[in-house]
């Protein structure tokens, strides 16, 4: 799983989710999340239209 400080999914309806300190993976079943608490999301591929991630400089 890669691993973000910061995600932004960008939906088929143009809304976007925000999530902090994520681990993520994007594949053709969909978006995977991890959050930093131990919860788990699942976007399907339809709703989905692209990503955004950043990661803070060490």
């Amino acid at each position: 799983m890669l691993r973000a400080d910061e995600l932004t999914v960008v939906h088929h309806d143009d809304t976007e989710s925000r999530f902090v300190d994520v681990r993520y993976t994007l594949t053709r079943e969909g978006l995977w999340l991890i959050t930093a608490a131990g919860g788990e999301r699942h976007f399907p591929p339809h709703e989905v239209l692209t990503t955004h991630a950043r990661r803070r400089a060490a």
